[in-house]
């Protein structure tokens, strides 16, 4: 009796495998080269093969793959002659789910205004909140699907969601909820965060805000994670000067983390507070922005493994100094990169900001690579599935019509037309339409 898997690829010109060994993630000199299957010389091209559970059971050689194979049953094929398939993208850091835009807050910043001045003027997080609030569930959801379905034809497979347009527990709750609904309907995996102390609400104190998060918010979130009506995983803290400080923040995570939740917070972004520093202390998984992290908080985040979540989109379009992601790799600190989608960034591709990472951060090609798959996969806890091509990992590709995979990278914008299939455990979720010679579509 045949037996039946989920999809073949076959005929690629190369296999971006990124790693072979089972790393959970990679670091300093070992981010300076991805393993890559090649095809030979004489041969047709490269498969994979992905089981009905969506994980990859094989790959290599055509000639290989369809002597092993040769009495199996795909439910689908697909003809990557010419292309090469790469890891699906993790993006590392959004905030997604929000009402309003806020392009006059662009005009604002084109003319000098800083982050924290227009923040303090009542715009920034705050417009948002109160736009946010004002939109039903359906709007919410309406507009964050849109967004996710825009991230997915950029090639990101899996993405880091955070709520903190709310910033009262009824709000957060609701926010999550629409991410739940995302989670439960749409191709793309997501990992939901906690993010309700990302501003502190109008009328409070950062202390006053302190406490609701930890006495109110989150225990309402908890109760919903026990009742399995939500899937939250992460907990985020706006750490900054004027929104909550490092005592405060210290207080809010391990609330958070005492609920069973993962560390993964806003660190040294507009001020050098030693953020990172005090996230290394409480284990943080990951920690974020990093433009003013000090050569100690390097340091202690390199020696307990916490990945900086790196955000090239905004350093750029705020303007702020880079973080120091060179010396950041150079003493052993897990780098990733993330859109920061926002409002405030408006940024869906990864594929850009990893363009803007090589350029402005001085990372290599591979280095982004890295810190957009495996890396990235290590902040959100999914290295183990996640992040590269190896067998029994989720099948998340994305296969790109170019004969070398640098080609994400170096066409600046031009992913909308490079990006041939996006594949999420093993289903076909995004095709492109002039494809037409393709198998499947």
């Amino acid at each position: 009796m045949a037996v039946t898997f989920l999809l073949l690829i076959h005929s690629a010109e190369q296999i971006v495998t990124v790693c072979s060994n089972g790393q959970k993630f990679l670091k300093r000199a070992e981010m300076n080269r991805v393993d890559v299957l090649q095809k030979k010389e004489g041969e047709s091209g490269l498969s994979i093969v992905v089981g009905l559970d969506g994980k990859i059971v094989d790959f290599g050689g055509d000639a290989e793959i369809r002597d092993k194979y040769d009495q199996s049953l795909f439910r689908n094929s697909v003809d990557a002659s010419g292309t090469c398939v790469l890891p699906g993208l993790i993006d590392a850091h959004t905030h997604p789910v929000w009402a309003g835009d806020r392009v006059h807050e662009f005009a604002m910043k084109l003319s000098g205004a800083s982050y924290m001045e227009i923040h303090r003027s009542g715009g920034g997080i705050h417009f948002t909140v109160e736009n946010t609030r004002k939109a039903t569930e359906d709007e919410l959801y309406s507009s964050l699907a849109q967004r996710l379905s825009q991230m997915l034809r950029c090639g990101t497979t899996t993405v880091e969601c955070k709520s903190g347009y709310g910033l009262d527990a009824d709000s957060e709750v609701r926010l999550l909820r629409v991410l739940q609904r995302a989670k439960t309907h749409l191709p793309i995996e997501i990992s939901m965060t906690f993010c309700g102390a990302h501003a502190v609400p109008k009328g409070m104190t950062s202390e006053e805000a302190a406490r609701d998060v930890i006495g109110i918010q989150i225990p309402a979130v908890c109760s919903l994670i026990e009742s399995g009506e939500l899937q939250v995983e992460n907990i985020d803290v706006f750490c900054e000067e004027g929104v909550f400080d490092v005592p405060q923040t210290r207080r809010i995570l391990e609330s958070g983390r005492e609920a069973g939740l993962r560390i993964n917070f806003h660190a040294d972004e507009l001020h050098p507070l030693n953020a990172a520093e005090m996230g290394a202390e409480l284990n943080a998984a990951a920690l974020s922005h990093l433009e003013e992290v000090s050569d100690n908080g390097i340091l202690a985040m390199a020696a307990k493994n916490c990945v900086a979540v790196v955000l090239p989109t905004t350093a750029y379009m705020l303007r702020l100094k880079p973080p120091p992601v060179r010396h950041m790799i150079e003493e052993g600190v897990i780098v990733a990169l993330g859109t920061d989608f926002n409002p405030n960034a408006y940024c869906l591709s990864m594929p850009m900001a990893m363009h803007l990472a090589c350029i402005n951060f001085r990372m290599s090609m591979t280095e982004a690579l890295i810190a957009s798959t495996l890396n990235a996969a290590a902040s959100i806890g999914r290295s183990e599935t996640h992040g590269s091509i190896e067998c029994g990992k989720y099948g998340d590709f994305l296969i790109i019509d170019a004969n070398r995979w640098e080609h994400l990278i170096y066409q600046f914008g031009n992913h909308d037309q490079l990006i041939s299939y996006v594949i999420k455990r093993g289903e076909i979720v995004f095709c492109h339409q002039s494809d037409v010679d393709r198998d499947v579509c």
